[in-house]
């Protein structure tokens, strides 16, 4: 075992058994977070109001508190902004991170508790460290710096010692001086506003240094990718870092990138680790290198219930851990020492096991096309561009597709407005191999297929490259917090992105 993992193996030893504990017994480990939870809400406001003290078992919990998502809590947040106490958890908040992920153009302000923020958002990165250590102890990744591509905005005052920014700045300002001295690049230039001034910046700063591991949004970092490697005149990253191992990757499907990474980092022993982490809080993260499978992260001072996506209109269809099944298609609702309570945070997650417990994401309940009863999911959309790129021997930057509404005698069908970084060798074919796909994984798409009965074959369009950068640019979306929408249920952003300004290099 090289020595830094065996110091990390050494640091995080104790956390591991915990984490082997709540995989042998998840339920327990799920009850004493709702108990906890429990007896800390019953002294807010909002506990008051649906009367915590006199709930005693997560039954009367799913019976008495409302599912709620960020407009219900609204009110209550905005108290909490203005520096009231004990409204949605005990004491006063002193963070809270805008909406990242989210396709509303309207900022969101999650509350980011000093309790959360321990709980889960800092102990995430701590249990990457210790699984991957435990995963490969021969290793030598932590003998290097951790290359971490964050937000574009730097936190703003709220009034009195409230702040607000993207979660990554919140990070950054919260990490212990111990990491920090392994990260780069400079807080300073972590926390410029401007994505591109911050990536040029980042390849001033961190191209003569040791980097064997960078983490954050697989898009956004490939383009960081492309930076440092115009600046420093390479052809691939290894020429810049030669002992770079590990990607630590989340906030979208690797899999439409993986190919491109391993071009742009062919190295035998480069490692791809997973996880689910988000403003609201860090839910899972990839234990097994078999599989893109995350582990559920059990003891994060979150308490998890789940609603199948077919009865998204019926609150009390949820179930807790114990009652999900492998296969179907959940709504993520969570309970969290960031004072969000039975929290539908708009993402869905699939399990693959049950015993531990692990996920898949498999999109969100915004972001699906469902125009013709076809109910498809970013999963279905995922799974559908992999086998046409691979097909095709295409690679794909960005894409989202829409409804193409009927007119007329005219039938339906869906856009698909793809800017490839490698063209397709044929794009009929690409876009035949994406529909046969499509109807393999989605039985309803199938048959509103079948002999076109209601859905023609989708229309698939070559954007010009940069196309997606400029738009979100734009949109004053750059950066890691903010991603592409994949798919909509109307046409606004294939309408957005077919405008002439748009589509101008």
């Amino acid at each position: 075992m090289a020595l830094s993992a065996r110091l990390v193996s050494l640091f995080c030893s104790r956390r591991l058994r915990e984490i082997d504990d709540f995989r042998r017994n998840p339920e327990a480990a799920q009850h004493r977070q709702f108990l906890r939870l429990m007896e800390a809400g019953s002294c807010t406001d909002y506990g008051k109001e649906h009367g915590f003290s006199a709930i005693d078992d997560p039954e009367a919990f799913r019976r008495r508190v409302p599912v709620t998502d960020y407009e219900t809590l609204r009110v209550y947040i905005d108290r909490v902004r203005q520096g009231e106490k004990s409204v949605l958890w005990p004491g006063a908040t002193r963070w809270f991170a805008k909406s990242s992920g989210t396709t509303d153009d309207k900022s969101k302000f999650i509350p980011v508790t000093d309790d959360g923020l321990y709980d889960s958002h800092l102990r995430g990165p701590k249990d990457i460290a210790g699984l991957f250590s435990s995963l490969y102890p021969e290793s030598r990744v932590y003998e290097g710096k951790t290359l971490t591509l964050g937000g574009s905005h730097r936190l703003d005052p709220l009034g009195g010692h409230a702040q607000s920014g993207d979660l990554s700045a919140i990070l950054i300002e919260n990490t212990p001086k111990w990491a920090a001295w392994k990260r780069v690049p400079s807080v300073e230039t972590a926390l410029i506003p401007d994505f591109e001034e911050k990536v040029i910046r980042i390849c001033e700063e961190t191209a003569g240094k040791k980097v064997t591991a960078f983490a954050g949004v697989p898009s956004w970092n490939l383009v960081m990718i492309r930076k440092i490697l115009d600046y420093t005149g390479k052809n691939n990253l290894l020429e810049v870092w030669p002992r770079l191992e590990l990607f630590v990757h989340g906030g979208m499907s690797f899999d439409p990138y993986r190919e491109q990474y391993r071009q742009m980092i062919p190295s035998p022993i480069m490692k791809y680790m997973e996880t689910y982490n988000a403003s609201e809080g860090f839910f899972g993260i990839q234990d097994d290198p078999g599989t893109r499978d995350m582990l559920l992260m059990l003891d994060y001072g979150i308490y998890y219930e789940f609603l199948p996506t077919d009865r998204l209109s019926d609150p009390s269809a949820a179930v807790p851990l114990e009652g999900v099944k492998t296969g179907e298609n959940y709504a993520l609702i969570i309970t969290t020492s960031n004072g969000l309570w039975r929290y539908m945070i708009g993402d869905t997650v699939e399990f693959t096991s049950l015993r531990p417990y692990k996920i898949r994401i498999t999109g969100r309940t915004k972001l699906f096309i469902n125009a013709f009863g076809e109910e498809v999911i970013l999963d279905n959309a995922e799974k559908a561009v992999q086998a046409a790129c691979r097909a095709t021997g295409a690679a794909v930057a960005d894409y989202t597709a829409g409804p193409v509404y009927m007119d007329g005698r005219a039938k339906g069908a869906h856009e698909w407005l793809i800017e490839f970084s490698r063209e397709p060798e044929n794009i009929a074919l690409f876009a035949e191999v994406l529909d046969k796909t499509l109807q393999q994984v989605n039985s309803d798409y199938e048959a509103k297929r079948f002999k076109d009965t209601t859905l023609q074959a989708p229309v698939v369009r070559s954007m010009p490259k940069g196309t997606f950068y400029r738009w979100m640019a734009a949109r004053g979306k750059l950066g890691g917090q903010h991603k592409v929408p994949r798919l909509y249920n109307d046409r606004r952003y294939i309408e957005q992105l077919l405008e002439p300004t748009a589509l101008e290099t």
